[in-house]
């Protein structure tokens, strides 16, 4: 017989379940905790987030405005000063590059390159998107850029 047959959690660590309802001695009879009578004494008986007891509610009191747009394209952007401080050993730079370096951090739909920033050596830079400084002092530094 193996030991997972007798495994069992560390004494004191699991706490009964409350049981309602078993009698006036149990301390949880009768109204099982839940007082007398009203909404929150009855089975499925709550209201809504945001329920303000019939008061027009705060979201609906404050006024709209503009709207989100779902369908919008999230960028992760990196600035030439950061492709700069990159390592000499790095000659074309990628999102799985920049990724790995810790340039970008989240997930996103993809890459944009700003011009702030200089670069002094040539390297190629894939990207979804560049800024106009960004591609100008990319290939003024002898580098290459890669939509």
């Amino acid at each position: 017989m193996s030991l997972l047959n007798k495994l069992s959690p560390p004494k004191g660590s699991r706490k009964a379940k409350k049981r309602l309802g078993r009698g006036e001695s149990s301390g949880l009879g009768k109204t099982s905790g839940r007082g007398h009578k009203g909404q929150k004494a009855r089975a499925g008986g709550y209201h809504k987030v945001g329920f303000e007891g019939g008061q027009m509610p705060l979201a609906r009191r404050l006024p709209k405005r503009g709207f989100r747009n779902i369908f919008r394209k999230r960028y992760a952007i990196v600035n030439l000063k950061d492709l700069a401080s990159l390592p000499e050993n790095i000659t074309e730079v990628d999102f799985d590059v920049l990724r790995k370096q810790g340039l970008v951090k989240k997930a996103s739909e993809g890459l944009k390159i700003l011009g702030e920033g200089d670069l002094k050596r040539a390297i190629t830079v894939k990207a979804q998107k560049f800024s106009k400084t960004a591609a100008e002092r990319i290939t003024k530094a002898g580098g290459r850029v890669v939509i």
